[in-house]
């Protein structure tokens, strides 16, 4: 039977390495897919990977209904045995919705891949209707790393080197795009993964090197030792 299968993870973590994997495997057993994605890091109508990797894809614009252009496609005498989406954050409530009834009417799997929450560790509305919705939920296993050698669990905003919390929820930016600042002027957007410690200091790799080691900044209390031998 179909599925409807959520692979979910941060930033960093292989999410779209994966998706490239699983339309290579499906396709090599002669099954045929459609791939879907939106705001990809390197733009429209392609699904990429850090690594390098890409594919064609269909862009995701939020107007688009994605049971009509299976039905579509289907009426038109297409083959589809499946449906590769990427970013699915970014897609709306109603989108996915319209995914699980693919899988549920027409018998199609969906694997749908993305991150879970946004700059401020809130849930995207993409991804909380998938959570709510998908047969099953997948943490990829390769997990991203925060500056300090903890797992990364939170995708943080860096505007021109400072960590923030404000702000439009979707700002495409990864690791050198523009975003207009205060008065119009030209920012520089960052992401970058902490662990939840470092997120709620607000404390990035960049702060991190600024500053003195402290209690802050390292994952253990600093005491003081004036006779080292004995401590």
């Amino acid at each position: 039977m179909a599925e409807l299968v959520f692979w979910s993870g941060t930033m960093d973590c292989g999410k779209s390495t994966l998706a490239l994997q699983i339309d290579h495997n499906h396709r090599a057993r002669g099954r045929r897919g459609l791939i879907f994605t939106r705001l990809d890091r390197a733009g429209d109508h392609v699904l990429s990977s850090r690594l390098g990797l890409s594919t064609a894809a269909n862009e995701v614009p939020e107007d688009l209904d994605l049971w009509d252009t299976v039905v579509d496609q289907l009426t038109a005498g297409d083959r589809i045995d499946y449906l590769l989406c990427d970013e699915v954050q970014f897609y709306t409530p109603a989108q996915v919705e319209q995914l699980a009834q693919i899988v549920d009417d027409l018998d199609i799997d969906v694997f749908a891949f993305g991150i879970t929450a946004d700059f401020r560790a809130r849930l995207f509305p993409g991804s909380q209707r998938l959570i709510e919705l998908a047969d099953r939920v997948q943490v990829l296993q390769v997990e991203a790393l925060c500056w300090c050698g903890r797992r990364g669990t939170h995708n943080a905003r860096v505007v021109d080197g400072v960590m923030t919390l404000e702000g439009e929820q979707v700002v495409v930016g990864d690791t050198a795009s523009e975003a207009d600042g205060p008065g119009g002027s030209s920012s520089t957007v960052e992401y970058e993964v902490l662990c939840r410690r470092h997120f709620m200091r607000r404390m990035t790799s960049g702060a991190a090197r600024a500053a003195a080691p402290s209690a802050e900044t390292l994952p253990f209390d600093l005491v003081a030792c004036p006779v080292p031998p004995r401590c």
